[in-house]
């Protein structure tokens, strides 16, 4: 027999309510479960919170947009005044591209000649829109220029700058300081400023190490000014993730560097925060920064997991209906905020449910064994790690402070 496709269900949170007229809402099952879901209050007290600190600090602000995927995030960041969008990939940046971001600086290295013909059609595409790359060696200076000055076309490009045992960028400011003689001598590349990612330093006295780092990088920057290396109107220096974003600004901020320096810091977890290591990290900045502390408001965490109970098969263990394929566990598993049954909040000390572990589509929490849960029950999950999270779903779901579906968005890992 013939399969008839009848469904209009094309994700795997999609609302199918029993009644049309009135709003999608997840307490009353009106969506399929589990489902990500980002607070629209808390997402816009976000965009707004960190924009405020970067004017405060007089630096410019490049979201990393690899964190959501998500144009219609992307286009508020920017409408909020954000100077640019990170990403880290040539498709991401495509996606960027199309979303309208005046500016994508791809804080990676542009490696391939798929990857590399992508950016050319982009850059044919989109002719306003400044692409910037990152390049750390010789041999793809050379591979860069070669296909560009072909194509007719000038890459931008920053030079990254690294750490022994790190990720990529150059391992010495001498060995940066050649790299950008060299790339002076190389048509279709056009060296703009420095690029750097301050989160990938650890062990003791790391603070210390990071504020080396940065001033290494500045004095780096006024030397390539020095020389004129650097072409375009403006010398970029960009660094600072989601932890260290106070460090970068007050560092860059008490160095002597060029006129026509544009400091641009690139958190991105910021947007929707949460309630575990980025929690964690804002503590320390809170601690650190005057400037954080002095503005009004704090991050909040906007994004959330909910999901049914599934099963009680003994006293003090509940299985609930989400696993690996639908949240983040590599930074702590999600735990449970609130619990509903009915559509109504549950006065059950939920603080007293703990995730224990995770499989592809199974949570398995521990409780008291008199724990007042049942099966059908509702409970609101708060996330670690907001990137894997992300990418795990193809469309999530934005809604109000009564969980009130307003708006279904796209992800495009």
């Amino acid at each position: 027999m013939k399969y008839q496709k009848n469904f209009t269900v094309t994700h795997k949170a999609a609302v199918l309510r029993s009644d049309p007229s009135a709003p999608a809402n997840l307490l009353n099952e009106d969506v399929c479960l589990p489902a990500a879901v980002i607070k629209l209050s808390s997402l816009e007290n976000n965009i707004a919170w960190m924009q405020n600190y970067a004017d405060a600090r007089g630096v410019s602000l490049a979201p990393h947009g690899k964190t959501t995927m998500t144009p219609w995030i992307f286009q508020r960041q920017v409408a909020q005044g954000a100077w640019a969008v990170g990403v880290g990939s040539a498709w991401q940046a495509k996606v960027a591209m199309e979303a309208g971001v005046p500016r994508v600086l791809m804080a990676n290295q542009l490696v391939g000649k798929a990857n590399m013909r992508l950016v050319a059609e982009l850059k044919a595409q989109h002719p306003s829109t400044l692409f910037l790359c990152c390049i750390d060696s010789l041999s793809n200076a050379q591979a860069l220029s070669a296909f560009f000055s072909q194509h007719g076309q000038t890459l931008d490009v920053l030079l990254e700058l690294g750490v022994p045992g790190g990720r990529c960028g150059c391992r010495s400011v001498a060995q940066a300081e050649q790299l950008a003689q060299d790339i002076a001598g190389l048509p279709g590349l056009r060296l703009q400023g420095i690029e750097l990612y301050e989160g990938v330093m650890h062990g003791d006295d790391v603070q210390s190490k990071i504020e080396r780092f940065l001033r290494d990088a500045a004095g780096l920057l006024r030397e390539l000014h020095r020389q004129r290396l650097l072409s375009g109107e403006e010398a970029i220096l960009t660094g600072a993730g989601s932890s260290w974003y106070d460090v970068v600004c007050r560092v860059w901020g008490e160095e002597s560097l060029p006129e026509n320096c544009r400091r641009v810091i690139r958190p991105g977890c910021y947007i929707t925060h949460d309630r575990g290591i980025y929690q964690d990290a804002q503590n320390a900045v809170l601690a650190r920064d005057s400037y954080a502390c002095d503005l009004a408001g704090e991050l909040t965490s906007a994004l959330e997991l909910i999901a049914l109970v599934q099963s009680v098969p003994e006293p003090g263990r509940v299985i609930v209906n989400f696993g690996k394929r639908d949240a983040a566990f590599d930074a702590g598993l999600p735990q449970p905020i609130a619990h509903y049954r009915n559509g109504v909040r549950q006065d059950s000390g939920v603080q007293q449910l703990t995730t224990q572990g995770i499989m592809d589509q199974h949570a398995m929490l521990s409780c008291p064994a008199d724990f007042p849960v049942q099966v059908g029950d509702i409970l609101v999950f708060a996330t670690s790690h907001p990137c894997l999270t992300f990418d795990k779903w193809k469309t999530l779901l934005v809604i109000d402070d009564n969980y009130n579906v307003i708006e279904t968005i796209e992800t495009f890992f």
